[in-house]
C-alpha cells in the first residue's frame, strides 16, 4: 500500500473533510513511500495532542495546512500525518515518525516550524501535548 495516491478503500487517501464549519485539512501522507518502508525501520515516533483555544481551530487548521507539506519534504521525516477531531474540530493529533532524534530536532529547528508552529500556532492553543517513543 502506498501512502500517497492511495485507493479509496485504503484508508490512507488524501481528503479533505470538514466538520462544523472547520477548514479541510488536504495532505495526510507523506510521498510515495509504503507504510511498510517507514515502519519497519528504526525510528523515533512522537505523538502530539492539541487543542485550540476557543474560536481559534479554523485558524490552526489553516496554518498547519500550510505547515503539514514542508514537514512531509523534510529529508529526515519518514511519515507525518495530522489529524483533526471528528467531534470536536478543536482537537489536533500528529503522529510523526523520524529517522532518529536528530532528525527530529532538524525538522524542530527548521524556518518552517518556527514560522508556522512556533509563531502561529501555538499562540492559538489552549493545551499542547507531547510524547516520545521508540519503535519495536
Amino acid at each position: 500500500m502506498t501512502i500517497a495516491g492511495v485507493s479509496p478503500g485504503s484508508g490512507s487517501q488524501a481528503r479533505s473533510e470538514q466538520s462544523n464549519g472547520g477548514l479541510p485539512m488536504k495532505h495526510y501522507a507523506m510521498s510515495t513511500r509504503t507504510i511498510s518502508d517507514a515502519i519497519n525501520t528504526s525510528g523515533l515516533l512522537v505523538v502530539a495532542q492539541w487543542e485550540a483555544k476557543e474560536g481559534e481551530a479554523d485558524k490552526v487548521a489553516a496554518i498547519l495546512d500550510s505547515f503539514l507539506p514542508e514537514a512531509q519534504k523534510d529529508p529526515g521525516t519518514k511519515l507525518f500525518l495530522i489529524g483533526r477531531g471528528k467531534d470536536n474540530p478543536a482537537q489536533f493529533l500528529f503522529y510523526e515518525l523520524f529517522q532518529d532524534e536528530a532528525a527530529f530536532k532538524a525538522h524542530a529547528e527548521s524556518a518552517y516550524f518556527k514560522t508556522y508552529i512556533a509563531e502561529q500556532a501555538l499562540p492559538l492553543l489552549a493545551k499542547r501535548e507531547r510524547t516520545q517513543y521508540t519503535l519495536l
